[in-house]
């Protein structure tokens, strides 16, 4: 499984920063950056409750 998004429709709202911040980070421009797209499947779970959480829902599993 791995984590994606959409950039057109991320807004930089670092809520997936604060909840995952080895996964997430936001860049000196304030633009999202995935630091690691593969999810492990023991954190599967957690990377469902940090996509739900986008207020954009511009994150995405993919299997």
């Amino acid at each position: 499984m791995r984590v994606t998004c959409d950039f057109d429709l991320c807004e930089s709202n670092a809520v997936c920063v604060g909840m995952a911040p080895d996964v997430f980070e936001l860049d000196d421009n304030d633009y999202l950056v995935i630091l690691d797209e593969q999810v492990p499947a023991e954190r599967e779970e957690e990377m469902r409750q940090v996509v739900a959480s986008c207020p954009r829902s511009a994150l995405r599993l993919e299997e």
